[in-house]
Order: structure tokens, then C-alpha cells, then sequence
């Protein structure tokens, strides 16, 4: 691998957050002058390859990004909500969390009877759910919450409004419980 197929990895994996100048400076092994040069060598072939993608640098952090010239797509993208439907797994795992919280992954497993990891990292993904710190038991596993976007994508003002589900003593009314009024999920696709 080059150091530029490094340097696009870190990007990527670094997401929104980016990465600082000499931490790409220390991971490549060059020096920040080296980096910036790096970057603008893939700005310039991204730009002869007509890419949706751009690095560029705010403060010392540097990006991957949409380039302008997509902005439509990933706009309307956005607008229709493509992003935001979630499976019903997904929102299973969203719903014990919510409710559990902070829970670890494996406690979810054992809740619903399957493994959630794959459910759970698009939860992560989509802001809904985060990591909160490390269990005190063996392995230290990680611990997970719901985020403020959950309460706001889902029109909770906090963890107080969710319907009280110990109201209900079977399962056949639990399961008509709308945990979540007023979603714009609208097709929950497996």
C-alpha cells in the first residue's frame, strides 16, 4: 500500500471528526509539510477523476468530503429519508437500549436471542445510539446510551416521555405500544 491509500483510509475511518495534521503526520510517518503535499496531490487527482469526494483542512484537521458538484444528489438524498429507515432488528435493539440504558452489546444479545452487532453499528452510525464508557466486569465491554438525536428524531423531549411499559401485563399489549410516535420511519424493512 502507499501512503496515499493510507492517508484515504485514515479519512475515511476518521469521518466527521477528521484528523489533525500531526496525527496523520505520526500514523503516515511524514512530516505535516509531506501530508499537506499528499493531500493536495489526491485533491487534484480526485478533481481529473471528476470524484464526489475532497479533502480539505479546517484549522489542522483535514476531511473527506462531498465535493460541490453533488451537493443535489446527496441533498435530495437526505430530504426523502432514504438514510433514515431502519430495520426492525435496528429498532428492537434501539427500543431495549432506550429502555436498559446504559447496556452492553452482549446483554442485548441475550435479551433478543441473536447477535446485535451489526444492527447496533448502524444505530452508531446514525447517531442514535453511542458508546458510554466500559462495563466494571470481566472484559470491560463497552456500554451503550441513546444520544440527544435519539430523543430528537424520535420527538422526545427526554427519557421521562417514553410510554411506561411496565403498564402492561402481556405481551399482546406491549407489542401495540408505539415507542415511536410520530417517526418519519415508514418502511421497516429486514
Amino acid at each position: 500500500m502507499t501512503k496515499q491509500a493510507d492517508l484515504e483510509a485514515l479519512l475515511y475511518v476518521a469521518g466527521d471528526d477528521g484528523i489533525t495534521t500531526d496525527n496523520l503526520a505520526v500514523l503516515l510517518e511524514k512530516s505535516p509539510a509531506s501530508v499537506a503535499a499528499l493531500v493536495t496531490r489526491i485533491n487534484q487527482q480526485l478533481q481529473q477523476h471528476q470524484s464526489g469526494l475532497k479533502l480539505i483542512r479546517l484549522n489542522d484537521r483535514y476531511k473527506m468530503v462531498t465535493s460541490d458538484q453533488v451537493a443535489g444528489v446527496v441533498t435530495d438524498y437526505f430530504q426523502r429519508d432514504l438514510s433514515k429507515s431502519l430495520s426492525q432488528s435496528a429498532l428492537e435493539i434501539l427500543s431495549i437500549i432506550a429502555y436498559r440504558q446504559p447496556i452492553t452489546r452482549i446483554e442485548v444479545d441475550e435479551i433478543r436471542g441473536v447477535n446485535s452487532s451489526g444492527a447496533l453499528q448502524t444505530l452508531i452510525w446514525r447517531g442514535l445510539v453511542q458508546q458510554n464508557g466500559k462495563k466494571d466486569a470481566p472484559g470491560h465491554p463497552n456500554l451503550y446510551i441513546t444520544t440527544d438525536y435519539f430523543l430528537q428524531y424520535f420527538g422526545y423531549h427526554d427519557l421521562a416521555d417514553l410510554p411506561d411499559l411496565g403498564k402492561f401485563t402481556d405481551l399482546e399489549q406491549a407489542e401495540e405500544v408505539t415507542l415511536f410516535p410520530d417517526s418519519p420511519i415508514d418502511d421497516m424493512k429486514e
